[in-house]
């Protein structure tokens, strides 16, 4: 696991059951909420410094995760992407990455034609039961708990990189 999670140059990531919990709530005016979790976005950003990209395709299209993802200065955006391959074979062809270069989160069957493809695939502890046993890695944390952060604190650490994005935390 340690030599797969080294050679990752691009974590991409489904939106909801990875970066949210899964639900989607609608206000009187029917606004679209989403619940995000602060430690994953965090993750990212740490990602960007060690210069893994960040990316997300997701099926629905949503202006909460344009936000977030704009927030984050994530620029690989794919929304509306009910086959998710094809973005998929886009992004490593604009970035000219290979498939053991990248890892992905997802929780549900639609995830399935990328899972099956990328050098690290990730799920959920609260993943569709039928694709946890086809990924690389379980989440010991549920979607949009945390999640997220665990996995990029894995591949900071298996690349290398953790110390030295983590000892200014530790000192005045």
């Amino acid at each position: 696991m340690q030599n797969k999670l080294a050679g990752i140059k691009l974590l991409l990531l489904d939106v909801d059951g990875i970066l949210t919990d899964g639900r989607i709530i609608y206000d009187n005016q029917g606004n679209e909420l989403k619940a995000f979790d602060v430690k994953d976005g965090h993750g990212l950003k740490m990602l960007q410094r060690a210069d893994i990209q960040v990316g997300i395709i997701t099926g629905r299209t949503s202006e909460v995760v344009t936000r977030r993802a704009r927030e984050l200065g994530v620029e690989i955006l794919y929304q509306g992407a009910l086959q998710k391959i094809e973005p998929y074979r886009k992004i490593l062809k604009d970035h000219d990455l290979k498939d053991d270069q990248v890892a992905y989160m997802g929780d549900d069957i639609v995830d399935l034609p990328i899972l099956r493809r990328v050098g690290f695939s990730v799920t959920v502890a609260d993943a569709v039961p039928d694709v946890i046993p086809l990924v690389d890695y379980v989440t010991l944390r549920s979607g949009g708990r945390g999640a997220v952060r665990e996995v990029c604190d894995m591949i900071l650490k298996a690349c290398g990189r953790w110390d030295d994005l983590t000892t200014r935390y530790f000192h005045d």
